[in-house]
């Protein structure tokens, strides 16, 4: 496989609501998407947009899931890479994330995430016990996804400037108000956070900002202009938030919205967007 073929989708999930709780998944609007989720749904999606790997992402605070994660990207080709969790806050931090990566399908493990913007304290990320979690996570090799909204970009800011070894991945942009037309909030932070070296961002979770029955990749558009002239196309990365986005579309509207929304960009480009920057700010095991 040529280099500049590799296509990564850098961010899905699965999940089976028989199985486990999910707090986030409540209300009716969500029925569409409250069923189980497997390798076996999307592998159709993948082959039908030539993407030969994929970051799975943690949806819950369990280590179980994590570790059922890594089970499953050890028996499936296409999961090159798995963004877990682990309670950062825990005195026992670095021997949980060592448990992990001795765990089966260990060596997937590729980073961690905490749904920061779930919690009530929008510095929750400046607290000691969080960051001494994070340069344990630094500490393995490993990267963090900071999943937040406008709220919380000044602790993340301020986070990924006193961890500048540490491989930060902005998750959804941020999540602006896209179904508003604008987020000046959102708009007058994230320079900030882009003009860190050790962040880079996915161009993900965006059509479910916007509003689900209604949207166009124009109402994307400028959002994603925003991030393209803050990051560069150098740390940007495609994923499709899977099967999150079936609120408001299609794998097939995800990734055509987005490339509708990008605009004309150059073969170079598009190949580390939809590719090369996943593999290579992940570090992924490629099968």
């Amino acid at each position: 496989m040529k280099e500049t073929h590799v296509r990564v989708d850098a961010h899905h999930h699965f999940w089976d609501p028989t199985r486990a709780t999910y707090p986030w998944m409540v209300g009716d609007a969500l029925d569409p998407v409250r069923r189980p989720f497997t390798p076996d749904d999307l592998a159709p999606e993948l082959a039908a947009h030539n993407i030969s790997g994929t970051v799975l992402v943690q949806t819950i605070s369990s280590e179980d899931e994590t570790r059922e994660f890594l089970e499953l990207a050890d028996r499936t080709d296409f999961i090159w890479g798995v963004v877990g969790w682990v309670d950062l806050t825990s005195a026992d931090v670095g021997d949980r994330l060592d448990a992990l990566i001795g765990a089966t399908g260990g060596n997937r493990l590729v980073g961690i995430r905490h749904q920061v913007h779930d919690e009530s304290d929008p510095e929750w990320l400046g607290r000691a016990d969080v960051r001494r979690g994070l340069v344990a996570v630094h500490e393995r090799g490993l990267s963090y996804d900071l999943l937040v909204r406008a709220r919380e970009l000044p602790a993340a800011i301020e986070t990924v400037r006193a961890l500048p070894d540490l491989q930060f991945v902005l998750d959804h942009i941020a999540k602006p108000r896209i179904a508003e037309g604008k987020d000046p909030e959102w708009q007058e932070r994230m320079p900030a956070l882009a003009a860190l070296p050790n962040v880079a961002a996915k161009l993900s979770g965006m059509v479910t900002e916007a509003t689900w029955a209604s949207w166009t990749p124009a109402d994307l558009r400028p959002f994603v202009a925003s991030v393209v002239d803050w990051f560069g196309a150098g740390r940007l990365m495609f994923g499709s938030d899977w099967p999150v986005c079936l609120l408001a579309t299609s794998y097939d509207g995800v990734v055509n919205g987005l490339e509708e929304a990008l605009g004309p960009i150059s073969a170079g480009d598009a190949a580390r967007i939809f590719g090369l920057n996943a593999v290579s700010v992940y570090r992924l095991l490629r099968v």
